[in-house]
Protein backbone atom coordinates (compact mmCIF):
# COMPACT_ATOMS: atom_id res chain seq x y z
CA UNK A 1 0.00 0.00 0.00
CA UNK A 2 1.30 3.59 -0.70
CA UNK A 3 2.03 5.94 2.01
CA UNK A 4 -1.21 8.23 0.22
CA UNK A 5 -3.38 5.39 0.59
CA UNK A 6 -2.03 4.47 3.97
CA UNK A 7 -2.82 8.37 4.40
CA UNK A 8 -6.54 8.30 3.03
CA UNK A 9 -6.97 5.30 4.59
CA UNK A 10 -6.27 6.60 8.40
CA UNK A 11 -7.72 10.07 8.18
CA UNK A 12 -11.21 8.53 7.11
CA UNK A 13 -10.99 5.92 9.86
CA UNK A 14 -10.49 8.96 12.05
CA UNK A 15 -13.64 11.06 10.43
CA UNK A 16 -15.70 7.83 10.04
CA UNK A 17 -15.05 7.25 14.24
CA UNK A 18 -15.51 10.73 14.94
CA UNK A 19 -18.06 11.87 12.53
CA UNK A 20 -19.77 8.69 11.47
CA UNK A 21 -19.49 6.84 8.20
CA UNK A 22 -22.98 8.25 6.54
CA UNK A 23 -21.84 12.01 7.83
CA UNK A 24 -18.66 11.92 6.14
CA UNK A 25 -17.97 12.55 2.75
CA UNK A 26 -15.20 11.58 0.33
CA UNK A 27 -14.63 15.42 -0.31
CA UNK A 28 -13.86 15.92 3.43
CA UNK A 29 -11.52 12.92 3.51
CA UNK A 30 -9.64 13.80 0.33
CA UNK A 31 -9.34 17.40 2.19
CA UNK A 32 -7.93 15.99 5.22
CA UNK A 33 -5.62 13.69 3.66
CA UNK A 34 -4.15 16.28 1.38
CA UNK A 35 -4.84 14.30 -1.86
CA UNK A 36 -7.59 14.67 -4.41
CA UNK A 37 -11.01 12.80 -4.24
CA UNK A 38 -10.23 11.29 -7.75
CA UNK A 39 -7.41 9.46 -6.09
CA UNK A 40 -9.74 8.26 -3.44
CA UNK A 41 -11.91 6.90 -6.10
CA UNK A 42 -9.06 5.35 -8.08
CA UNK A 43 -8.10 3.37 -5.24
CA UNK A 44 -10.95 2.52 -3.41
CA UNK A 45 -13.64 3.46 -6.03
CA UNK A 46 -16.43 4.83 -3.66
CA UNK A 47 -16.76 5.51 0.21
CA UNK A 48 -18.41 1.90 0.76
CA UNK A 49 -14.58 0.90 -0.59
CA UNK A 50 -12.96 2.83 1.60
CA UNK A 51 -14.70 1.38 4.48
CA UNK A 52 -14.89 -2.25 3.14
CA UNK A 53 -10.73 -1.57 3.06
CA UNK A 54 -10.89 0.03 6.88
CA UNK A 55 -13.16 -2.99 8.02
CA UNK A 56 -10.38 -5.44 6.05
CA UNK A 57 -7.39 -4.02 8.56
CA UNK A 58 -9.66 -4.69 11.38
CA UNK A 59 -10.47 -8.45 10.22
CA UNK A 60 -6.70 -8.53 10.17
CA UNK A 61 -6.59 -7.06 13.83
CA UNK A 62 -8.71 -9.61 15.13
CA UNK A 63 -7.82 -11.99 13.45
CA UNK A 64 -4.00 -11.91 14.93
CA UNK A 65 -5.51 -11.12 18.48
CA UNK A 66 -7.82 -14.36 18.33
CA UNK A 67 -5.10 -16.89 16.96
CA UNK A 68 -3.32 -16.54 20.17
CA UNK A 69 -6.47 -17.70 21.97
CA UNK A 70 -7.85 -20.14 20.00
CA UNK A 71 -4.32 -21.99 19.38
CA UNK A 72 -4.11 -22.34 23.16
CA UNK A 73 -4.47 -25.55 24.53
CA UNK A 74 -5.20 -25.38 28.09
CA UNK A 75 -8.96 -24.56 29.41
CA UNK A 76 -8.28 -22.58 32.00
CA UNK A 77 -5.83 -20.52 30.10
CA UNK A 78 -7.74 -20.09 27.02
CA UNK A 79 -10.96 -18.67 29.20
CA UNK A 80 -8.49 -16.06 30.68
CA UNK A 81 -7.06 -14.88 27.36
CA UNK A 82 -10.27 -14.66 25.94
CA UNK A 83 -11.23 -12.21 28.55
CA UNK A 84 -8.14 -10.61 28.57
CA UNK A 85 -9.04 -9.53 24.94
CA UNK A 86 -10.66 -6.59 25.44
CA UNK A 87 -7.64 -4.88 27.58
CA UNK A 88 -5.24 -5.62 25.42
CA UNK A 89 -6.60 -3.48 22.26
CA UNK A 90 -3.64 -1.10 21.93
CA UNK A 91 -4.82 2.47 22.50
CA UNK A 92 -3.37 3.51 19.36
CA UNK A 93 -6.53 1.24 17.85
CA UNK A 94 -9.13 2.64 19.68
CA UNK A 95 -10.58 4.55 16.62
CA UNK A 96 -10.34 1.60 14.69
CA UNK A 97 -12.20 -0.55 17.29
CA UNK A 98 -14.67 2.20 17.99
CA UNK A 99 -15.55 2.47 14.02
CA UNK A 100 -15.98 -1.22 14.24
CA UNK A 101 -18.53 -0.95 17.09
CA UNK A 102 -20.18 1.55 16.13
CA UNK A 103 -20.76 0.01 12.27
CA UNK A 104 -22.44 -2.87 14.16
CA UNK A 105 -25.37 -1.05 15.52
CA UNK A 106 -25.16 1.58 12.50
CA UNK A 107 -25.08 -1.08 9.32
CA UNK A 108 -25.14 -4.35 8.43
CA UNK A 109 -21.35 -4.70 8.50
CA UNK A 110 -21.18 -7.15 11.62
CA UNK A 111 -20.83 -10.72 11.02
CA UNK A 112 -21.14 -12.27 14.35
CA UNK A 113 -19.83 -15.51 12.52
CA UNK A 114 -16.39 -14.00 12.45
CA UNK A 115 -16.39 -15.07 16.03
CA UNK A 116 -17.79 -18.81 15.15
CA UNK A 117 -14.21 -20.42 15.95
CA UNK A 118 -14.01 -18.38 19.72
CA UNK A 119 -16.82 -20.07 20.49
CA UNK A 120 -16.15 -23.43 19.63
CA UNK A 121 -12.72 -23.58 21.05
CA UNK A 122 -14.54 -21.86 24.36
CA UNK A 123 -17.01 -24.22 24.15
CA UNK A 124 -14.37 -27.21 23.98
CA UNK A 125 -12.80 -25.34 26.53
CA UNK A 126 -15.82 -25.54 29.27
CA UNK A 127 -17.01 -29.11 28.41
CA UNK A 128 -13.32 -29.84 29.49
CA UNK A 129 -13.51 -28.10 32.57
CA UNK A 130 -16.84 -29.78 32.96
CA UNK A 131 -19.26 -26.57 32.80
CA UNK A 132 -22.96 -28.14 33.03
CA UNK A 133 -23.96 -26.33 29.48
CA UNK A 134 -20.68 -25.14 27.77
CA UNK A 135 -22.28 -23.63 24.50
CA UNK A 136 -24.61 -20.91 27.33
CA UNK A 137 -20.97 -20.45 28.98
CA UNK A 138 -19.03 -19.50 25.77
CA UNK A 139 -22.18 -17.39 25.06
CA UNK A 140 -22.09 -15.70 27.95
CA UNK A 141 -18.73 -15.25 27.85
CA UNK A 142 -18.35 -13.62 24.58
CA UNK A 143 -21.27 -11.33 25.75
CA UNK A 144 -18.80 -10.68 28.95
CA UNK A 145 -16.20 -9.63 26.31
CA UNK A 146 -18.36 -7.59 23.74
CA UNK A 147 -19.36 -5.83 26.78
CA UNK A 148 -16.13 -4.82 28.22
CA UNK A 149 -15.20 -3.89 24.94
CA UNK A 150 -18.03 -1.64 24.30
CA UNK A 151 -17.26 -0.09 27.74
CA UNK A 152 -13.54 0.37 27.70
CA UNK A 153 -14.09 1.56 23.89
CA UNK A 154 -16.10 4.45 25.24
CA UNK A 155 -15.28 5.61 28.62
CA UNK A 156 -12.00 4.42 29.00
CA UNK A 157 -12.34 3.28 33.16
CA UNK A 158 -9.38 4.14 35.24
CA UNK A 159 -9.94 0.36 36.84
CA UNK A 160 -9.45 -1.64 33.95
CA UNK A 161 -6.94 -4.04 36.13
CA UNK A 162 -9.80 -3.97 38.72
CA UNK A 163 -12.60 -5.41 36.58
CA UNK A 164 -10.11 -7.49 34.33
CA UNK A 165 -9.62 -9.39 37.83
CA UNK A 166 -13.27 -9.32 39.06
CA UNK A 167 -14.07 -11.29 35.49
CA UNK A 168 -11.10 -13.61 35.79
CA UNK A 169 -12.14 -14.52 39.72
CA UNK A 170 -15.67 -15.40 38.34
CA UNK A 171 -14.02 -18.43 36.51
CA UNK A 172 -11.35 -19.35 39.27
CA UNK A 173 -8.48 -18.21 36.90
Amino acid sequence: MTEKQEKILSTALKLFAEEGFAATSTSKVAKMAGVSEGLIFRHFKNKDGLLQAILQQAEESAKILMSDIILTAEPKELIRKALELPFIIAPQEYEMWRLTYALKWQTNQYESSKLDPLKLVLKSAFEKLNYADPAAEAELLLMFIDGAATALLLHEPNNKTEILNTLKSKYQL
